[in-house]
């Protein structure tokens, strides 16, 4: 089974992913001022980093609109936010035809039924332990780590490894 998720991520020319239980815990706090806040997790944005320098596209496509998630993105150099769309298959088959980029070029990653048709047609599907069971049962790949806690940088090294590029990112802090 690990031979296909590799040969699948040797594919991949663009990771889109989820922001609420997968780029953060899933959990939404509103302060007194009813001011939204996210929590995200400083080593998934140094993977991130590395598939964007070894030239993969990264895109988010979430269900919810937060200025939070823009911010995350501008900070991660991440050009393709798409937010406020239920119909993520959708918006991931139309972001990719946009980009040349066939499905199957394409991994998604997800943790909830909105997400679940963009992960099955997608060239590598991917969810979280912490995702719906049918949501993981559809899945290529399901993280070891919780969204929100290391599952995006698990998924950054997996692509990394499986397309040779893991030894340059390591060498980059040696």
């Amino acid at each position: 089974m690990q031979d296909i998720i590799t040969q699948k991520a040797a594919k991949i020319r663009m990771l889109a992913m989820d922001v609420d239980g997968i780029l953060s815990d899933g959990q939404i706090i509103y302060s007194s001022n009813h001011v939204e806040t996210k929590a995200f997790y400083v080593q998934d944005g140094v993977g991130l980093q590395a598939l964007r320098e070894a030239g993969i596209i990264l895109a988010i496509i979430t269900g919810r609109r937060s200025p939070m998630v823009d911010r995350r993105a501008q900070e991660l150099g991440i050009h393709h936010v798409i937010q406020g769309r239920d119909d993520k298959f959708t918006a991931l088959s139309k972001l990719a035809a946009d980009l040349n980029l066939s499905l199957d070029e394409c991994a998604s990653m997800g943790d909830d039924l909105p997400d679940l048709k963009a992960i099955r047609e997608a060239g590598l599907g991917i969810s979280v332990p912490n995702g719906a069971p049918i949501v993981q049962q559809t899945a290529d790949y399901v993280t070891t780590k919780a969204g929100g806690h290391g599952a995006v940088r698990e998924v950054c090294e997996l692509i990394l490894q499986a397309q040779g590029k893991y030894d340059a990112f390591i060498q980059k802090f040696l």
